[in-house]
């Protein structure tokens, strides 16, 4: 075994002595293999190739939208409709839809009707959305979670 670090040692140098006088450097690129596989190239243009496939990577990664909608506990049919509307659009724009009903002051007793409204836009929306989180009560909201069916 001590032959072989030997060895290597020697070869690193041939190598490092081979990059100085070619103008170029001895780079690493993997170390965890065995032996580590090492390149003799130009160090500054292999660190600007990395950034660049990073920053390509990044701009491929989907950023996701979340659009909301407010209702309220007494939302008339023509307001449903209307938010309805909005929901498709945000919905067929592959956006999440965040839908919620706030309740003001005493307006806590009719929790029954803002999980009605609810429930009744799933209906409406369930052949373009999926929902995510079902109706539940946090504090003076009810929330709801739609995600958009490929």
């Amino acid at each position: 075994m001590g032959e072989n670090t030997e060895n290597d040692i020697s070869n690193t140098k041939k190598a490092l002595s081979y990059a100085k006088s070619i103008g170029l450097d001895l780079v690493e690129i993997s170390p965890k293999a065995d032996p580590p596989v090492c390149k003799i190239i130009d160090y500054q243009k292999f660190l600007y190739n990395q950034k660049k496939k990073q920053k390509e990577l990044k701009a491929k990664t989907s950023k996701i939208v979340v659009k909301e909608i407010r209702f309220g506990p007494n939302t008339d049919e023509h307001d449903f409709n209307f938010k309805l509307n909005h929901a498709k659009r945000f919905l067929n724009d592959g956006c999440k839809l965040k839908a919620y009903v706030f309740f003001k002051g005493r307006q806590i007793i009719f929790k029954d009707k803002g999980e009605m409204i609810l429930l009744k836009l799933a209906q409406e929306l369930e052949e373009i959305a999926k929902v995510d989180q079902f109706p539940k009560l946090e504090g003076k909201k009810m929330n709801m979670l739609l995600t958009p069916l490929k």
